[in-house]
């Protein structure tokens, strides 16, 4: 069939370049291999991981110091640390860590722990030792903190106890300590 008179169709048939004569196709992007991925993904979590490990060490440090150091932020705090670690628990070493260093008065309260032990071994009961509120008057670096004392033991079914008033020195160093402990007169 002939195109129409005046027509811009050209009878030339359509040339077309066969295929195994165009040039190669431009190489697509070689996909990332799925090691180097998997790598870099764990490389990364343990990265985290590490700095939240790193994290949580530091938080338990400072709080296990929180804990772990004695309260000595006023007179009264420090002389009911004081006692409960000589009197109720009778560990030595965490009493002195509410002490004044150098010389501390405080042999009345030695004598009355050493005559509570030897009435325990000798009627063979537990006594034990509490307390109150504590009241105390401060004056710059030194308070004076009272306390009143209750020794009770359980003897025989029937339940004894005796109160002591006491007066504790303390002075403002690096926090409140006990320097000196007597009965109130």
């Amino acid at each position: 069939m002939q195109p129409p008179a005046g027509s811009q169709v050209s009878r030339v048939p359509a040339q077309r370049t066969p295929s195994e004569q165009l040039p190669p196709a431009p190489p697509a992007p070689a996909p990332q291999p799925r090691r180097r991925r998997l790598r870099t993904v764990l490389t990364v979590v343990g990265g985290v991981l590490a700095l939240l490990c790193l994290g949580a060490v530091a938080t338990g440090y400072v709080l296990y110091n929180r804990a772990a150091a004695p309260d000595r932020s006023a007179p009264d705090v420090v002389v009911d640390n004081y006692l409960r670690a000589f009197l109720v628990d009778r560990n030595d070493a965490r009493a002195d860590q509410y002490t004044c260093e150098g010389g501390t008065q405080l042999e009345p309260l030695r004598a009355l722990r050493a005559d509570l032990l030897t009435r325990e071994d000798r009627f063979r009961v537990t006594i034990s030792v509490s307390w109150g509120s504590l009241g105390f008057q401060k004056q710059g670096d030194v308070a004076d903190v009272q306390v009143t004392l209750v020794i009770s033991a359980l003897v025989d079914g029937i339940r004894q106890s005796e109160r002591q008033s006491w007066q504790f020195n303390t002075r403002l160093g690096e926090g409140w300590r006990v320097c000196g402990g007597q009965p109130a007169a």
